[in-house]
């Protein structure tokens, strides 16, 4: 439930994948975060990049998200990311 909710920081390259989800909260975020919405496949449907804190992101296509640190999603895509099963 908590997510990245309250670290300072989080290391380069880390990503945190969530299952059964589609919606994501940033309160009580410290930093931005790219959200890299997942299909049941694990494939990417929608990336929602640089969501401030104290937001609210819903996607009813998803059934997973993937957080980064605001400017990784985009390199994680680029390097042929594909979310481990």
């Amino acid at each position: 439930m908590r997510g990245l909710s309250w670290r300072k920081s989080v290391p380069a390259g880390y990503a945190l994948k969530l299952e059964r989800c589609r919606s994501v909260h940033t309160f009580g975020m410290r930093f931005s975060l790219d959200l890299l919405w997942l299909d049941g496949e694990d494939r990417v449907v929608r990336v929602d990049y640089d969501v401030p804190p104290l937001r609210l992101r819903i996607c009813s296509k998803a059934r997973a998200v993937v957080e980064v640190k605001a400017g990784e999603g985009r390199d994680l895509l680029e390097s042929g990311y594909t979310a481990a099963r």
